[in-house]
């Protein structure tokens, strides 16, 4: 009998400690969608280092703690609209933003250079730098992405983790 709680004891840590783990250390995650092809695509395995930019609330998509903040280049993920998002971090806090309207409407960001829709041109044209406390996060298939174009800046403390490694899909 003694055995058998130890054994049912045993077990009820190790679950108590792998969701620790999954929700806040490091969690592997499926891509749905193209918004991120070609670095990313449809059914890739990815594994997310939740610990890269703080100490997340699970289920909260807020950080508890923060000690870094996203980098240019940076494949982060965030909660929006209740789902959970993974973009590039195009800008970070500060970087300044061009726009032109000939031929097309488009966004500059260093040497990038990202389509707009007229839409989205009059949403962001006012902002001339990416704000404090924000990064612009865009999918890298800008045709099928929605992303900060459509919905705005997003706030460093709704990062839920970085990307660290990517296992392709079976095709």
């Amino acid at each position: 009998m003694n055995a058998q709680k130890s054994f049912v004891l045993l077990i009820c840590i190790g679950l108590v400690i792998g969701a620790l783990i999954k929700y806040c250390v490091i969690d592997v995650l499926h891509v749905s969608g193209r918004s991120m092809s070609p670095a990313l695509e449809d059914g890739d395995t990815l594994i997310v280092n939740k610990l890269a930019y703080g100490l997340n609330i699970p289920y909260g998509g807020r950080l508890l703690f923060q000690w870094a903040a996203p980098q240019e280049d940076d494949i982060v993920i965030y909660l929006y609209n209740n789902k959970i998002v993974v973009k590039r971090c195009v800008a970070c806090a500060g970087t300044p933003l061009e726009y032109s309207t000939n031929p097309l409407y488009t966004l500059h960001v260093g040497d990038k250079h990202i389509p707009l829709t007229e839409q989205q041109y009059l949403a962001l044209h006012t902002c001339q730098a990416v704000p404090d406390g924000y990064i612009l996060a865009i999918g890298d298939n800008y045709a099928e992405s929605v992303d900060s174009r459509t919905y705005g800046f997003v706030h460093v403390h709704n990062m839920l983790g970085k990307v660290v490694s990517r296992k392709a899909a079976k095709q």
